[in-house]
C-alpha cells in the first residue's frame, strides 16, 4: 500500500478551501460545498476540513494517475469523517510538480471507492 509521497508536508492552500471547495458562492465549488456542509464543514471552519484532508492522506493509499511535463498527479480516496458525525467516501487529487517533492492539494469531491 503506497502512500502519497511526503504526505506529512503536503501543501493545502487556505484560499482554495475557503474560496472554492467550501464556498457556497463559487460557480463550481458551491456544489461541492453543499455536500461538505452536510458533513459539518464550511468556509468558516476550513481548518477542520484541512485537518481531515491531512488525516486522509496519511492513512489511505495513493494511486499515481498521470505523469506529464508538469509533474505527477495522484488520487487518494477513502472514508471522510465529518464534524456532524456522518462519514462519506471522498476522492482527493494531488500534484507533485516537476522540481518539487511535496504534494499540493488540487481538489476534492464525493466519490465511490475503487
Amino acid at each position: 500500500m503506497a502512500r502519497l509521497p511526503n504526505a506529512e508536508k503536503a501543501i493545502i492552500e487556505a484560499r482554495k478551501l475557503q474560496g472554492y471547495i467550501l464556498s457556497s458562492t463559487h460557480p463550481v465549488g458551491r456544489f461541492k460545498a453543499s455536500v461538505f456542509q452536510k458533513l459539518g464543514y464550511s468556509a468558516d471552519n476550513w481548518e477542520a476540513f484541512e485537518q481531515s484532508l491531512r488525516e486522509l492522506i496519511l492513512t489511505q493509499s495513493a494511486l499515481q494517475v498521470e505523469e506529464s511535463q508538469y509533474g505527477k498527479k495522484f488520487l487518494v480516496e477513502g472514508p471522510f469523517a465529518g464534524l456532524s458525525g456522518r462519514t462519506m467516501k471522498i476522492v482527493t487529487i494531488w500534484v507533485i510538480l516537476k522540481e518539487e517533492s511535496v504534494p499540493r492539494f488540487v481538489t476534492a469531491y464525493p466519490g465511490e471507492m475503487r
